[in-house]
């Protein structure tokens, strides 16, 4: 039986990486919706089987200059209010928050760069316990407060927020699980002028990738294959 995914992208470069691959296994159809560009608010949010809300470099507080989030936004919330399966990262992690009224905001630290992830006590029985203690992509800086609805998943050094549950239908991540050898190249290429900020040498990121990566890539396998098979049918 095919179903279908919305996938809600923000830039070309920041994609489902290797969610996608799980996705097609696991018998989606994925109709990618470049967010910035295409008119979200004429989407029914009850339509697809899935929903997946990926990173961007803008916040979820910079409706103002981004008006498309607030679309996003309002989405999510009836999304998640139907008790519709949902996935965010990153950026959609925080859209999820802020759809649910929560604050998001600037944090203490810029991450960049893999940290590991500790599972909660509700997390060690969830997928996301596949990222206990593995090293993940970190790269943002703004982090937010947890819904009344959510139960958290995981915390990290930096942030305490770093991934949660919504029942059984909705699951959000701060850090980045799908980013592949490849995605995480263009991003240190690209980002030198951030990086340069930082003082974050673009070498020493190439060399946690390749110490770290291969354990998260099967982590992120392990840990959404199994939520996807948990959805309620």
């Amino acid at each position: 039986m095919t179903r279908t995914a919305l996938i809600l992208q923000h830039d070309p470069s920041i994609h489902l990486g290797n969610i996608g691959p799980v996705l097609l296994e696991h018998g989606y159809e994925l109709r990618i919706v470049d967010a910035a560009t295409e008119d979200v608010a004429t989407i029914d949010p009850a339509e697809a089987d899935l929903v997946v809300v990926l990173g961007g470099e803008m916040g979820a507080y910079q409706t103002d200059e981004f008006p498309f989030l607030d679309h996003e936004k309002s989405l999510l919330r009836a999304r998640l209010e139907a008790q519709r399966p949902t996935l965010g990262v990153c950026l959609g992690a925080q859209l999820m928050a802020g759809a649910l009224g929560e604050r998001v905001y600037k944090g203490d630290t810029m991450q960049i760069g893999y940290s590991p992830v500790e599972a909660t006590e509700a997390g060690a029985s969830s997928p996301i316990r596949h990222f206990d203690g593995v090293p993940v992509v970190e790269w943002h800086g703004d982090t937010f407060e947890l819904p009344a609805e959510a139960t958290l998943l995981a915390s990290s050094s930096a942030y305490s927020n770093e991934a949660f549950a919504i029942g059984d239908f909705a699951l959000a991540v701060q850090f980045h699980p799908e980013v592949t050898d490849e995605m995480h190249e263009t991003w240190v290429a690209d980002g030198y002028n951030e990086l340069d900020e930082y003082a974050i040498d673009p070498d020493a990121l190439r060399r946690e990738r390749e110490a770290h990566s291969a354990r998260m890539q099967a982590a992120s396998r392990a840990a959404f294959s199994e939520w996807l098979e948990s959805l309620p049918a």
